[in-house]
Formats: C-alpha cells, sequence, structure tokens
C-alpha cells in the first residue's frame, strides 16, 4: 500500500462513501472493467447497486487518498452450513487514474487478512481471461482452478471467458 492510500472498513455507507463508490463503479466500467455491468453504466444503476451491496455476510473495504475513493473490494461470506470455511473475493476495483500503487494489493491483502481472522479458510474469485488482475492475484499467491469460456459479454459484444482462482488460508487442508 502506498503512503498516500488508506484502508477503511465500513459497515454502512453515508451520502458521500456512497457518491463516490458510485463514481468509481461508473468510472471502471466505463474504461472497460468486467465487474458484472456493461458500458455505458447508468448512474441510477450504480446507485442501485451500491444501495443494495452491504447485505448479510458482506465485508466491504475502501481504499482513499486525500479523503477520494480510489479503491474497493468485497468478501462475501458464505453462509451454509457446509460453506463456513469459504468465502469470496468481489468487486475489486481501482479507479483507472489510481492504477500501479498497490491499491489493489493492499486491498486483496486485507480481504484475505478479515478472512482468515474469521476462519475462513478457503477463498475464491473470478476474473475475466486476460485482464491485469490476473496476474495480481498469481502474484499474491493465488491458484487458478478453471476457466470457463464465453463466460462473460464485453462492452463490444465479444464473449470472453473467466478464470477462477482459489486461495488456500491458514494452511487449509484441500489441494489443487
Amino acid at each position: 500500500m502506498t503512503a498516500a492510500c488508506t484502508l477503511e472498513e465500513l459497515d454502512s455507507l453515508d451520502a458521500g462513501t456512497r457518491e463516490a463508490l458510485v463514481e468509481l463503479l461508473v468510472a471502471v466500467v466505463d474504461d472497460g472493467a468486467s465487474v458484472g455491468f456493461l458500458p455505458p453504466l447508468e448512474r441510477e444503476e450504480a446507485q442501485s447497486y451500491w444501495d443494495g451491496a452491504l447485505g448479510p455476510g458482506v465485508r466491504l473495504w475502501v481504499a482513499r487518498s486525500g479523503g477520494r475513493v480510489v479503491g474497493t473490494v468485497q468478501l462475501q461470506l458464505a453462509g451454509r452450513a457446509n460453506a463456513v470455511h469459504r468465502a469470496e473475493i468481489a468487486k475489486l476495483m481501482v479507479h483507472p487514474s489510481w492504477r500501479r500503487h498497490g491499491t489493489a494489493r493492499a486491498l486483496m491483502k486485507e480481504a484475505e487478512r478479515k478472512a482468515a481472522e474469521l476462519g475462513r479458510e478457503l477463498l475464491i474469485l473470478d476474473t475475466r481471461e486476460g485482464d491485469p488482475s490476473n496476474q495480481l492475484y498469481l502474484s499474491l499467491g493465488w491458484t487458478v482452478a478453471g476457466r470457463i469460456p464465453q463466460y462473460a459479454i464485453s462492452a463490444d459484444g465479444s464473449r470472453d471467458a473467466t478464470v477462477y482462482y482459489f486461495k488456500l488460508l491458514n494452511g487449509g487442508g484441500a489441494e489443487a
């Protein structure tokens, strides 16, 4: 993490933070990120997403620089009786103007730290094949579990593969 960036876990969204997250989501989608939306993303759709983002079992962090929200990540805790040992990393986003500053790495490490603290031994995530995030996950010790072709539709109408990753924490017992 860079010295100019701080992380904050949120359990609710005040109006200013919600607006900043709306701006972040619109910016990353308009820049081509594959996070479940297509450009041009309407502000109302982004607002609706953030209004429902903090449900049960969801941990949310923001990265701020100079008071500005420059990134976010979610840890979605599985709640079923046979799944209390796992969680999913979701919606890792860094503003296009703030990339390559270590923000995504810091957010991931914090989500992993909290997952371990909560007794979650298995983390999963997926990302579009070919995106720079694939290198980030590999550099953080994540393991490729597989890929699914034609998983997500991109802005140009193409269908892109997604890559699934997992990471075992706290000496978790399974292997690939």
